[in-house]
């Protein structure tokens, strides 16, 4: 074998491995049939426990990273399944690095690539207009659940290389200003209707927080990472509607779900007359109450008014297929074509609610919307406690 002249580089960072030192030849050779992610900083991750078939190899710099990829492309014909670079100083000089690199070899623009932070600030997330090439803007807690963040935008990222060859051309400049057009009036909308509607609901809000107090212990509030376009991935609010550990209490009513399955396609869950459901939070969640704190993730550009529904990490990471990767084009929504056609039917199959995202997908626009809007109310009452 050829002599790798790599720079040294860290221990590799992983489960139920020894951190030993080892040679960079050594190391490729080992993680030839490994899943590689490579971090680029002066930190010491954890991989996660959920992804046992990847490595991580730490590396100090941008050319250190450079060179173990051109290595790992020359030898192995491979590369990493994933760069994830952290935000400290001289980073911005990195992304020069990085963009000029991607430049000199296109086929890395199918590798999902992350910035990490310890906090996200205003200047971190321009950062992605300005390099297109980073995918996502991630704090040290999310990795936690990068497995799944990493094969969506890998996907999604391939579908995108394959699909201008085989679709229509790009669209004349009057469709692409039509759109443009729908994008701001859409955004605007979803402002303006934010705002209004949280100040009228105000005192609702005030009056469903203390009764959550009065009825249960935990927090008023439910927080959780969820998916929306592009699988962006952001905390997603609702007022609590069961038992202060409900998560924790998951595994146990799989049998329960409404979504049958066998385990190798999507997967959805939902429960009907789930026990971890308090009393309040089942008139909540059957007037649909519990949704309006979504209204700031409206307000902040997590949401929209209308889209696909937000999904769980671990329901997002199921759907990655090419045929069903495109639900995660349209913005994720509050309300949207699923809600009013089949929300709260016990019959939906997993494949028939993939199918109407997709749908709405393609048919997303801001008249569309409107349409789907006005139909919402008669959809707002449940007739099922799912």
């Amino acid at each position: 074998m050829d002599k790798i002249t790599t720079p040294t580089l860290q221990p590799v960072v992983c489960e139920n491995v020894p951190n030993v030192e080892m040679n960079t030849g050594a190391l490729i050779r080992d993680l030839v049939n490994e899943k590689i992610i490579v971090m680029v900083g002066q930190f010491q991750p954890k991989l996660p426990e959920n992804m046992p078939y990847a490595k991580i190899l730490l590396v100090n710099n941008v050319a250190g990273a450079e060179k173990v990829i051109n290595e790992l492309k020359r030898l192995y014909h491979r590369l990493p399944a994933a760069i994830i670079f952290r935000v400290g100083n001289g980073f911005e000089t990195g992304l020069s690095q990085w963009a000029e690199y991607f430049t000199l070899l296109p086929a890395m623009k199918t590798v999902p690539f992350f910035l990490v932070t310890d906090k996200v600030t205003d200047r971190v997330r321009s950062l992605k207009k300005e390099f297109p090439f980073v995918d996502d803007v991630i704090t040290r807690g999310m990795l936690n659940d990068i497995s799944g963040k990493i094969e969506f935008v890998a996907k999604f990222k391939n579908m995108q290389e394959v699909q201008p060859a085989r679709q229509t051309p790009v669209l004349p400049v009057s469709a692409q200003k039509s759109k443009w057009k729908g994008n701001l009036l859409k955004r605007t909308f979803d402002i303006v209707a934010s705002a209004c509607l949280l100040l009228i609901a105000s005192p609702v809000m005030l009056l469903i927080a203390i009764a959550i107090k009065l009825e249960s212990k935990g927090n008023v509030f439910y927080a959780s990472p969820r998916a929306g376009k592009n699988y962006k991935i952001f905390k997603f609010y609702k007022f609590r509607t069961m038992v202060a550990d409900a998560d924790k209490q998951l595994s146990k009513l799989q049998h329960l779900n409404q979504y049958s399955g066998d385990g190798k396609g999507a997967v959805f869950y939902k429960v009907s007359n789930d026990p971890r459901v308090t009393r309040l939070g089942s008139f909540l969640r059957n007037t649909s109450l519990d949704e309006i704190p979504q209204l700031f993730n409206v307000l902040k550009g997590d949401m929209s008014l209308v889209g696909n529904r937000p999904l769980p990490l671990y329901e997002a990471a199921t759907l990655t297929t090419d045929e069903w990767a495109e639900r995660f084009i349209a913005p994720a929504g509050i309300t949207g074509l699923w809600q009013i056609s089949k929300r709260g039917k016990k019959e939906m199959s997993a494949e028939e609610r993939i199918e109407l995202d997709i749908n709405y997908a393609h048919r997303n626009s801001f008249a569309y919307d409107m349409w789907l809007i006005m139909n919402t109310p008669k959809a707002l009452i449940q007739k099922d406690n799912v």
